[in-house]
């Protein structure tokens, strides 16, 4: 099959989505695809599929922008920045079926009419919500897709009758997240002291300023959150009242992560709306104690590796990172469940859907 992928953050942002859609793009040859894939960032030497870059302006220019429809965020106008270019390289008759989790404008790129020969199956994977596919309301009614990927089986139960539509979850790299000895020095944090360790974006929904409460009911536990974001100003402000000397803000390079998740003493991720959670299965690979709310989504991915605290119950969170801390779960235990998470076997469930997706268009 020849596959196109398509994403603004692809090869400038390394993050969720972004990582996601590489690993697959990456693993999908071994199965005999010819996969493209057009994003925003540099080309990078010796990927296994054919790049193409795309102009963009980055989300981040558009944090203070206003929110209308269509428009409802900075990623949503990044988007939009990323459609000219888009359509310019994008030639429909090249494709058997093309991939996004961008919308609005990336997935209307992907489904333009094509005058002469037949538009690719579309496939739309859930990795940002599937909101899209819910709602039919403002720009929400021009979605649409010949497949749906749904990344939690939230997502699946609701959406499998309205749309040809299959379960997979996100993966992880096993060769590169796996339990390893630590190095907190190398991320300018304390050696021999407790470290509880979010991976998250600076904003709401991902509640660090719930984990930076948590975390300061414990003395001398020290809170490193790696990530950037909008609220980034406030939630340093907030960490300085409450938790003085023992919060650390940075980002981390890809090639960094699993020694980061190998250095924590429990990782905490406390976003509720997240349509899988990449960093639940790193954590996990690396050996990782997770704390997190319970709920349906988490438990599918950690099963009985991670300490679940009822939803929004934050007493019994700072109790739950405590307990994580001082009776960690067996490291092997742990990461043995990230085994059936590796991106290889994550791809060909991909390959077989979009040959099923692929084929009933065919016959149409």
């Amino acid at each position: 099959m020849r596959v196109l992928f398509a994403l603004s953050g692809i090869h400038r942002i390394d993050r969720g989505a972004e990582i996601a859609f590489l690993q697959i793009a990456s693993n999908l040859p071994a199965f005999g695809d010819e996969v493209t894939v057009i994003g925003s960032g540099p080309t990078r030497p010796g990927a296994p599929y054919r790049y193409i870059q795309a102009p963009v302006m980055s989300r981040d220019r558009f944090e203070r922008y206003p929110r209308i429809p269509a428009l409802r965020s900075e990623t949503g106008w990044e988007d939009a920045s990323f459609m000219p270019g888009l359509l310019k390289a994008f030639r429909p008759t090249d494709f058997d079926v093309t991939i996004t989790c961008g919308y609005p404008f990336t997935n209307w790129a992907l489904r333009r009419p094509v005058f002469a020969g037949r538009r690719p199956a579309h496939v739309f994977v859930t990795q940002n919500g599937d909101w899209p596919v819910r709602s039919n309301d403002a720009e929400f009614r021009f979605f649409g897709a010949e497949g749906l990927v749904c990344t939690n089986p939230d997502y699946f139960e609701f959406n499998r009758d309205k749309y040809r539509a299959v379960l997979i979850p996100n993966g992880v790299d096993l060769a590169r997240f796996r339990p390893a000895a630590a190095d907190p020095k190398a991320f300018g944090l304390p050696p021999g002291t407790p470290v509880v360790l979010m991976v998250s974006a600076l904003i709401d929904s991902k509640m660090v300023g719930t984990g930076i409460e948590a975390v300061s009911r414990l003395p001398g536990v020290h809170l490193a959150v790696a990530g950037d974001g909008p609220l980034r100003d406030s939630l340093k402000a907030k960490a300085e009242a409450l938790m003085p000397g023992r919060f650390h803000n940075f980002t981390a390079t890809p090639d960094r992560m699993p020694s980061l998740y190998q250095s924590a003493s429990a990782f905490l991720h406390l976003s509720r709306d997240e349509s899988f959670g990449n960093v639940f299965v790193e954590a996990m690979a690396c050996g990782s104690t997770t704390v997190a709310w319970d709920l349906e989504r988490t438990r599918w991915i950690t099963g009985d590796t991670a300490m679940l605290v009822p939803d929004l119950d934050d007493a019994a969170l700072t109790k739950a990172i405590d307990a994580a801390i001082r009776q960690p779960m067996p490291r092997d235990t742990i990461a043995a469940r990230a085994q059936r998470f590796s991106w290889q076997s994550i791809a060909k469930q991909y390959h077989e859907f979009f040959e099923s997706v692929v084929n009933s268009q065919t016959k149409q």
